[in-house]
């Protein structure tokens, strides 16, 4: 192997069979590329401050502060008290309202290790105290909070539109009705194993319960509303977006509920920063590596490699959801983005795919990835919530990432799903 393409990703798989984090291996896999070819220290920082030195890379700190002061205020209990008192005494009811919150708050923060960490606080004790089993509670969690990057505003569409010169809005536009189609599957599978396990429902409310929860919801219930509103009304960009739910999210928990005290807001830009910082660091190392692939021919190589596997675009996209369903499970959406993109964008090219719905449907692929082991950020998530093995939680998740690999199918041949509402909009 004498080819240096092929070493700069053996390099990548040695040192993450090491156990070497990932952020760090696709960086030092990339720092030995340009060390090798005597490229210099000032390509290096040139690399990585250019990876990051985006404006529309602003919006991802601010929308995972907004998705947690919004949680911490207590906005996703307000929610799931609400859809519990609408929905009633359906078969496995609560494990229904779990799915509901989880599209509906994925509309709030755009990540999904975050939404599984709010929504699961909650709703996880809540289920087990109703009798639900704790694998199947937590698994739910995990798989409904990977809808938060599908739907708007995405922290995954964000980058994908970086790296693409995408248009954000498009894409956030896109996202919305296959992140529906994503939670109507898994409600199959929930209702399902409810009934065959006789998980009973709850009561309907009254109508003064739902009056008076609807009044206590209003403030979650208009967030999505004032970002999306926002964007597509022209009134903010995407990354003002993120700053205008920020100070959204500090109005309603200091003058709205005014839950918000000086302990709670540093601990809530204390845990956003750090996982901003996971983020970005994510995006400066897979950068420095797609470059070094890029310059080295590998990207291209592999492109041809996947076009020349058919003819057919629809069974050359099977390929590329089979590769993506298995790097999801190796790698973090972020590196996937960027290791990947510069091979799949001669193939979009080649067979005149559309960016928009290619993006939802990596997307897609890379929300199934977050309850996939072994990487599985959000079964991680959940089961240190649950208190439970990755094992047990592993099990429970099959029949969800079934539902969510029957979902990706209806996404990926039914393209209109994804690009209707943007042409609708006129968003390109």
């Amino acid at each position: 192997m004498t080819d240096p393409s092929v070493w700069l990703f053996v390099t990548f798989l040695v040192l993450v069979g090491l156990g070497v984090p990932i952020a760090i291996a696709v960086g030092v896999s990339g720092a030995v590329f340009l060390w090798y070819y005597q490229l210099g220290i000032q390509i290096l920082s040139a690399n990585i401050y250019g990876n990051i030195a985006k404006f529309q890379l602003l919006a991802i700190p601010f929308f995972i502060l907004a998705g947690l002061i919004l949680d911490r205020v207590g906005i996703s209990q307000r929610l799931v008290h609400l859809v519990n008192l609408l929905i009633g005494p359906t078969t496995g009811g609560l494990a229904l309202v779990a799915v509901v919150v989880c599209v509906f708050f994925a509309g709030i923060s755009g990540s999904g290790p975050a939404d599984t960490a709010a929504l699961g606080t909650v709703l996880i004790p809540a289920m087990v105290a109703k009798g639900y089993d704790t694998g199947f509670a937590s698994a739910l969690i995990a798989s409904g909070g990977s809808i938060a990057i599908i739907i708007p505003p995405s922290i995954a569409f964000i980058i994908y539109g970086v790296i693409t010169t995408t248009s954000i809005p498009a894409l956030f536009a896109a996202g919305i009705f296959p992140g529906i189609v994503v939670g109507l599957a898994l409600m199959i599978p929930a209702y399902l194993i409810s009934r065959r396990r006789g998980y009973a429902g709850e009561r309907f409310g009254t109508a003064a319960e739902i009056w008076q929860a609807f009044k206590d919801s209003i403030w979650g219930l208009m967030a999505p509303l004032v970002i999306l509103g926002g964007i597509y009304g022209g009134i903010f960009t995407p990354t003002e977006a993120a700053v205008v739910a920020v100070f959204y999210g500090l109005f309603v928990g200091a003058v709205v509920h005014r839950n918000l005290t000086w302990t709670i807001l540093y601990s809530t830009l204390r845990d956003a920063a750090l996982s901003s910082a996971v983020v970005m660091v994510i995006v400066a190392f897979a950068g420095l590596f797609a470059w070094a692939g890029s310059t080295l021919g590998a990207m291209d190589k592999a492109a041809a490699f996947i076009i020349s596997l058919s003819g057919s675009p629809w069974v050359t996209i099977l390929w590329v959801n089979l590769l993506l369903f298995i790097a999801g499970m190796l790698l973090d959406a972020v590196s996937i983005y960027y290791v990947f993109l510069p091979i799949f964008l001669p193939v979009m090219a080649h067979f005149h795919w559309d960016p928009i719905w290619f993006g939802v449907v990596m997307t897609v692929n890379l929300a199934i990835g977050q309850v996939t082991p072994p990487e599985a950020v959000n079964l991680y998530v959940a089961a240190n919530l649950a208190r439970i093995s990755l094992e047990a939680i592993s099990r429970a998740v099959v029949p969800f990432v079934l539902a969510m690999l029957g979902a990706l199918l209806v996404i990926t041949y039914l393209p209109f799903l994804s690009t209707w509402l943007p042409k609708l909009l006129r968003l390109y």
